[in-house]
């Protein structure tokens, strides 16, 4: 569903990303992992067309992307769930859903998604009207999860989910990450958490210095010596 290939990224003149592929087959879950500075979420911005890549080629369902601005990407099947989440916080959490159709002009179609949305998260629906900004941490999260849900999208980006959050909350999150590929959502999931990544993952790669070290199974990285010592303690 999902295929990067050789990408490069540099900052001004300074290399970031050295020549990185991976891939997401469909309902599945790819998990990139690794210490802060790795490059992973460089990667995740460069695949949603928010940051440029110098070389390569990404591909979404077999086409190629990577010349396509963001905006373009997501009705194509691209919706990205931002680090730090990046809510609208002085709107209501129902425009914050309703900005994540943007690019959607079927107008029934959109309230059926929204429907939909409410269902997967019902403490929204309570607080449709309430300014986004005032919700929890955890609930934030949910909402910029139920804002990409909006796009309908083929592939869900994830950055840092669990940054901030308490730890039972972020269990919450990725309970709702499982229940997103039992829906057929293809994901691809950016965590510094290790552990947290790799019990809901597919397969995983494992990022060092803006290069793929290692990559497998969870239960392959769960057996190499070098991932337990780094990642998984």
């Amino acid at each position: 569903m999902l295929r990067v290939r050789d990408v490069r990224i540099s900052y001004g003149r300074v290399p970031a990303v050295h020549g990185v592929s991976l891939e997401v087959a469909a309902g599945t879950i790819a998990a990139v992992v690794g210490a802060n500075g790795a490059g992973k979420s460089t990667v995740l911005r460069a695949v949603a067309g928010l940051n440029r890549i110098d070389s390569g080629s990404i591909e979404l369902d077999g086409a190629p992307i990577q010349d396509l601005p963001a905006h373009r990407r997501v009705p194509l099947g691209l919706s990205l769930v931002p680090e730090g989440r990046h809510l609208f916080p002085r709107l209501t959490v129902r425009r914050n859903l309703e900005l994540g159709a943007f690019t959607r002009r079927d107008a029934r179609e959109i309230r059926e998604s929204l429907d939909l949305v409410l269902e997967t998260f019902p403490f929204l629906r309570d607080r449709q009207e309430q300014q986004a900004g005032t919700l929890s941490g955890g609930e934030q999260q949910m909402l910029a999860i139920g804002r990409a849900l909006m796009a309908r999208p083929k592939v869900m980006l994830l950055d840092e989910p669990s940054m901030g959050l308490a730890p039972v909350i972020v269990q919450e999150v990725f309970r709702t990450i499982r229940r997103l590929k039992e829906e057929g959502i293809t994901l691809l999931l950016v965590e510094q958490f290790a552990k947290s990544a790799l019990e809901v993952a597919d397969y995983a790669y494992v990022m060092e210095h803006g290069r793929i070290a290692v990559e497998g199974t969870p239960a392959e990285l769960g057996r190499n010596e070098r991932v337990l010592a780094a990642y998984l303690g």
